[in-house]
């Protein structure tokens, strides 16, 4: 699966945003890639609060990505070339300007236009403060304080991300019901399944209760203690069995992708037993330190999981969400992953960082199950990491005063052409964001067809995990020392060197590819992954 960020891929109108024209041209890239199927993050009506995650109409194409006929083009071209197509759908909130928040905010409190959302009266002498102490995750409060009609301090809406981003309320069957059509109108125009933003969001903790400890609000366990009351409620899984009624009922293979940050494990594979979700994100294998026990244990906690519900596991490495991982594993192993890096933060090592990625990379599409890529991540692209502060547009860099940098440095504009205006993102130099001069040199034109690059590394990986059916095989785990990691899958096996010095390759190994050359003594060196027929 190939995630396109439409706003960052393909710019066929030249005013430095992407769009769906855009995407469409530019098919034929994934098809000579590999990819199997794309997922496209938001392309609605929006007020671009948070960049197309807050939806004002959930069946049209903003006119900054097109018309619904060109969406309706694009799922044609892409079925033409047999790519499958997954839309992402955001059920946890609207945006503030979706009519039914318009009605909400004119209705009397208790109105049935205001239950549709999560809309409470403050505490203190006269509501002048939040409802409870919950946090927003762009930072500050998760309540907004409303005006009534007459212009007085009114009740108080959940946000559990932008203020333009109000949650609705799950249980309501209003609510339920514009879901399922929502589903069933894009099901109609041929998509091929969902992506579905903050699936662990959609119920809340009935009691609305304080969250006293250390806030960790894209996981369902906190370092301590009880789930969230926010996050990962038992009662979602309800809805999901709706869902996947929906789904079914449509010929083909239609999907539904659960994006749950969930851990342990087990709670995550309860969102993809056999009558919920397809698959999920694996958030934890992502975010597992880049040593051997980490990737072992990670690697087989989420097998076992998955195969006690009898699903697929899924691996990624980045997505518009987290910094990309060419640039975070040149981090040091262990720390905690920043919300973004700017001009004035410790420089990451870019060769170290591709390095590692590389071997990642090679490391993740050896493993059986289904492998998310991210826009750009073929050619290395590393994270904007100098992006000047009065660029950024991701509310967490507003919201949290200026103290995380937000996720804009993953999603700028990719480079198609390292002598074009923007790179060959589109056919001027405008970009919504800026892009670094360093993106000429990963260009797509200056990487294909050469041997050893990044794109013609995943083109080959991709290539040869069809090919080997690596996608349906099993791991087999053989002996290794700790700073090794060594499987099989099928006939093929795979060995990835964490360590500080080289490791031997068995006696009379056939070497199909590696993320780096080996020595000349068949030795792998460190942060390297090796395939190989033993």
């Amino acid at each position: 699966m190939y995630q396109i960020y439409p706003r960052s891929y393909a710019d066929l109108d030249g005013d430095g945003i992407g769009d769906l024209p855009g995407i469409t041209a530019r098919l034929d890239h994934l098809v000579e890639l590999g990819a199997d199927a794309v997922w496209l993050s938001p392309f609605y009506p929006s007020p671009q609060a948070d960049a197309g995650y807050d939806v004002a109409d959930y069946r049209d194409v903003d006119p900054l990505f097109g018309q619904l006929a060109d969406a309706d083009a694009l799922i044609g071209e892409a079925h033409s070339r047999g790519l499958r197509v997954i839309v992402d759908l955001v059920p946890n909130h609207t945006s503030s300007a979706h009519p039914w928040f318009g009605a909400a905010l004119a209705a009397a409190p208790g109105s049935a236009e205001r239950q549709r959302y999560i809309f409470r009266d403050g505490r203190g002498t006269s509501g002048e403060e939040p409802p409870n102490d919950w946090q927003s995750v762009f930072g500050g409060p998760a309540w907004t304080r409303t005006k009534d009609v007459d212009g007085q301090p009114g009740q108080w809406y959940l946000h559990l991300f932008d203020p333009g981003q109000p949650d609705l309320n799950w249980d309501r069957p209003e609510v339920r019901a514009e879901f399922l059509d929502i589903l069933r109108f894009w099901l109609d125009r041929g998509v091929d399944g969902f992506r579905v933003d903050v699936a662990h969001g959609l119920i809340k903790q009935a009691d609305f209760a304080d969250w006293s400890y250390p806030l960790e609000p894209m996981f369902g366990e906190g370092t301590e203690g009880p789930r969230p009351p926010m996050w990962d409620q038992d009662g979602v899984h309800d809805i999901y069995r709706d869902w996947r009624q929906v789904v079914d009922s449509y010929p083909g293979e239609r999907i539904l992708v659960a994006e749950a940050w969930v851990q342990p494990a087990e709670r995550l594979a309860a969102y993809v037993r056999p009558d919920e979700m397809h698959q999920a994100f694996n958030f934890e294998y992502l975010e597992a330190p880049w040593t051997a026990p980490a990737q072992y244990a990670v690697i087989t906690r989420s097998l076992e999981a998955t195969a006690a519900v009898g699903a697929p596991t899924t691996w990624v490495l980045s997505n518009h969400d987290v910094i990309r991982h060419a640039t975070r594993l040149a981090l040091p192993v262990g720390q905690t992953r920043p919300n973004g890096i700017g001009a004035d933060d410790p420089q990451p090592d870019a060769v170290l960082g591709l390095r590692r990625a590389r071997a990642a990379t090679l490391l993740m599409l050896a493993l059986p199950g289904s492998a998310y890529l991210f826009q750009g991540e073929e050619l290395g692209l590393p994270e904007h990491t100098t992006m000047p502060d009065e660029a950024r547009q991701d509310p967490t860099w507003e919201r949290s005063g200026h103290v995380h940098k937000g996720r804009d440095g993953c999603r700028v504009p990719i480079p198609w052409e390292s002598d074009a205006p923007s790179y060959g993102f589109g056919p001027t130099d405008r970009s919504w964001l800026p892009q670094p001069s360093l993106y000429a040199e990963y260009a797509l034109d200056l990487q294909r067809g050469v041997a050893g690059s990044t794109y013609e590394l995943y083109r080959t990986a991709l290539r040869l995990r069809r090919e080997l059916a690596l996608g349906r095989g099993t791991v087999y785990w053989l002996t290794s020392p700790d700073d090794v990691i060594h499987f099989q899958n099928g006939n093929l096996s795979v060995l990835t060197n964490f360590g500080p010095t080289s490791f031997p390759l068995p006696e009379g190994a056939t070497v199909l590819q590696s993320s780096e050359p080996l020595t000349p003594d068949n030795h792998v060196p460190t942060d390297v992954t090796v395939w190989f027929h033993p």
